[in-house]
């Protein structure tokens, strides 16, 4: 009985194998090719534009931040995948510290001095997260309240905390054109993505050329029937320079250093951890590579190290992004080198304003229409976590309680949580981290069944 559950396990591992493993070396041309499209499908773009609309930016410090928050992302990217965690994974602004940054920005007086406040707070916040990778202690943490039940309810709920906001503010919420056009791209981008998928799976070796390039396709032939629909606008890519030089510290902004700002960052950049956990442990699944102590004490460093780049450059602090866990998922290729060339494209465009418009030239939809069927593969990772786990009665509770405090607080009214304490709307305003407490919580109060 136990040789043929075996024999189970192996076929479905075989039919989820990578086609492309995370030491394999690719040609720099596939690197690049493959690269560009986790970069498409990433929503780099859209944390700076938030927070200039949010602050109140001038056009010309706007396009600054955006230059910075891609340069930031491609160092930080280059320094998780190839010298630090050292796995498939790409870094990008987070939206966590939003609140705290218009809140830090707005205490100390805004302009000038208040950027130079949510500059320094993250700078010492960054160099304390490396020190608790450093000592090891947030890797003790892991071991201790975060087994494969707590890790693949993450995961799942990485996934769900996602979805809603694919499909509610990337595609019903799109600005970019009517509904009913929104709808259809989304439709469209994530057909073609499925059909590629499948072609890449009846033809198998012939067909890993469909699999690998599937989001790239999607994205091209979503832009194309967006382009029919009059709904593509390019004309910011032609206003745009092709090379405009980032901003330097201490000549285009400085660094300022209020107690009140760096304790509000440093509570901001520990919920960063716990989101960030989540990804880790997606990616590994995916990659089907369990994380070491090594790995989770150098990714804590090298999320500091990542932040204090970002800082330095002017920009916010930077994050995993578990979108590309989905995207390795279906595209099978989870090769280091892909990664190196998402950080290489990330700077390219940050030193160049007219490749980063091209990015945020593609319909909202279009991505959301990727995007939500990426969520799923990243909910499922975390279902394949948990499948050899027996589920009893506290298993349940720790599986269910954490879905509907994630789904609770991703449709929570904007106007009852901001009328709610500081410190409970940093806690609140990340259904992931509500959610991933609420789990290891429940682990360590919840009695096991005799």
């Amino acid at each position: 009985m136990k040789t043929q559950v075996d024999k189970q396990d192996q076929a479905q591992m075989k039919s989820q194998h990578l086609t492309v493993l995370p030491d394999d070396k690719l040609s720099f041309s596939k690197s690049a090719i493959l690269g560009l499209q986790h970069v498409l499908a990433m929503d780099v773009y859209v944390v700076p534009f938030l927070i200039a609309m949010l602050i109140g930016l001038q056009p010309n410090q706007s396009s600054a931040l955006i230059q910075s928050t891609f340069i930031a992302a491609g160092l930080a990217t280059i320094v998780q995948t190839y010298f630090c965690m050292k796995l498939p994974m790409a870094q990008g602004p987070s939206y966590v510290p939003l609140g705290a940054i218009v809140s830090i920005y707005a205490t100390s007086g805004g302009g000038e001095l208040g950027w130079s406040s949510v500059l320094g707070a993250s700078l010492i916040g960054a160099i304390l997260v490396i020190i608790l990778g450093y000592t090891g202690i947030f890797n003790k943490i892991v071991k201790s309240f975060i087994p494969p039940i707590v890790g693949g309810t993450i995961i799942f709920i990485v996934g769900l905390s996602l979805l809603p906001v694919a499909i509610r503010d990337n595609i019903y919420g799109a600005t970019d054109a009517t509904i009913n056009q929104n709808v259809l791209l989304a439709l469209i981008s994530g057909a073609v993505l499925i059909i590629f998928v499948i072609l890449g799976s009846l033809l198998g070796n012939k067909g890993s050329l469909f699999r690998t390039t599937s989001v790239m396709f999607a994205l091209i032939v979503g832009c194309i029937t967006a382009n029919f629909m009059g709904v593509l606008d390019f004309s910011v890519i032609g206003n745009a320079k092709w090379f405009s030089m980032p901003r330097v510290p201490f000549k285009d902004f400085g660094f300022s250093f209020d107690f009140s700002a760096i304790i509000t960052m440093v509570i901001i950049y520990l919920v960063l951890l716990a989101e960030t956990t989540g990804t880790w442990f997606a990616i590994s699944n995916v990659i089907d590579k369990p994380l070491t102590d090594k790995n989770i004490n150098r990714g804590v460093i090298g999320e500091g190290i990542s932040c204090l780049i970002a800082s330095a450059l002017g920009s916010t602090p930077v994050t995993g992004y578990s979108t590309n866990a989905g995207i390795i998922s279906i595209t099978g290729v989870a090769s280091r080198r892909v990664f190196l060339a998402v950080g290489g494209w990330f700077v390219i465009f940050g030193c160049s304003s007219k490749l980063a418009a091209l990015i945020s030239s593609i319909p909202t939809a279009v991505i959301g229409g990727v995007f939500a069927i990426v969520c799923g593969i990243i909910s499922i990772n975390g279902v394949q976590v948990m499948k050899n786990e027996t589920i009893g009665e506290k298993q349940m509770y720790i599986i269910a309680i954490p879905m509907i405090i994630t789904l609770a607080l991703v449709l929570i009214p904007k106007d009852f949580l901001y009328s709610l304490p500081t410190f409970a709307q940093y806690l609140l305003g990340s259904p992931l981290l509500a959610a991933s407490i609420a789990a290891i919580l429940l682990n360590k109060l919840l009695p096991s069944a005799k």
